[in-house]
């Protein structure tokens, strides 16, 4: 019943900006914890960034940290993830994902507690 349908993948070259967008419809998306996973080919699917519900807890992979920033809007349904700085080792399908956990701490919800998960989107970037 819930769909999610993500926005803003592309080619950039290295150190420049993007920013996804996934639009959720069904559900009740305010009460999701929603997140952000990207796999790269040849290697596993990884969490990028995390939301709780509330917006008030947040958590990022180490490798994006100081570069990537998650946010959401639950007045239109739409969860964002802005991409500075963006490195070869970007490049990967991003995939937004909504899980019904509603943990206080988002760190604790792994990937397989994601219910819902968008059609993902080819991030290049060209170094």
């Amino acid at each position: 019943q819930v769909q999610l349908v993500e926005s803003g993948g592309g080619l950039v070259q290295a150190g420049d900006s993007l920013r996804l967008s996934c639009a959720a419809s069904g559900g009740t998306f305010s009460s999701y914890t929603m997140g952000w996973f990207r796999q790269a080919p040849g290697k596993e699917r990884e969490r990028v960034a995390a939301i709780s519900w509330s917006g008030s807890s947040t958590v990022y992979a180490d490798s994006v940290k100081g570069r990537f920033t998650i946010s959401r809007d639950n007045s239109n349904n739409m969860v964002y993830l802005q991409m500075n700085n963006l490195k070869a080792e970007d490049m990967a399908v991003y995939y937004c994902a909504a899980s019904k956990v509603r943990a206080s701490i988002v760190i604790f919800i792994t990937q397989h507690q994601y219910d819902y998960w968008s059609q993902g989107t080819q991030v290049t970037v060209s170094s």
